[in-house]
């Protein structure tokens, strides 16, 4: 039954993980636009979500 469990769990990471890497990307060409032009907002919200995500993806592979 551990087994079972652990599988799932290190699946669902897995794919979570995948879904971050999106995210992440996303969140990197959003950054980039606010820098081209020079939106200050936009760029400390593109960085608190990036933060959130490295945060999210260092918890899930260690």
């Amino acid at each position: 039954m551990k087994q079972v469990t652990n599988a799932l769990k290190l699946n669902d990471s897995k794919r979570r993980i995948a879904v971050l890497r999106l995210e992440l990307d996303y969140e990197l060409a959003t950054l980039y636009d606010a820098m081209i032009n020079k939106d200050e907002k936009k760029k400390q919200e593109c960085v608190k979500k990036l933060e959130k995500i490295r945060s999210e993806m260092i918890q899930l592979k260690a």
